[in-house]
């Protein structure tokens, strides 16, 4: 078998293929914005099927969060709103730092003048 042979096998491999999965999981989060650029979902690190249901995952979680919200008589706690299915290759969003005891104390005696 030639190396041109492997190359052109390799490149047809399914997405969903171990060793495609191997190949995208060396790219840099770069790389992979790059070939999100280009427009090329059968480079994506999960096949379009599985992109689709996480889709419609995320969409179902959206709808059921709605219809609690909108049939709640708005007294007792609020439910969260749903967190995106966790995808490859997408980071996920970095979370506000939340304030300590420590932290209210010095942020106190800035705003008072007592630095």
């Amino acid at each position: 078998m030639s190396w041109r042979q492997l190359r052109v096998l390799i490149q047809h491999l399914p997405p969903e293929s171990a060793t495609m999965t191997a190949l995208r999981n060396q790219l840099s989060a770069e790389e992979y914005e790059a070939q999100a650029r280009r427009g090329r979902p059968e480079e994506g690190r999960w096949s379009m099927t599985e992109q689709l249901l996480a889709g419609i995952t995320d969409s179902l979680h959206q709808l059921e969060y709605i219809l609690v919200t909108v049939n709640s008589d708005g007294k007792g706690r609020k439910p969260q709103r749903p967190e995106p299915m966790r995808r490859p290759g997408v980071t996920p969003k970095k979370t506000a730092p939340r304030l300590t005891d420590r932290g209210a104390e010095v942020l106190f005696r800035l705003i008072n003048g007592a630095a």
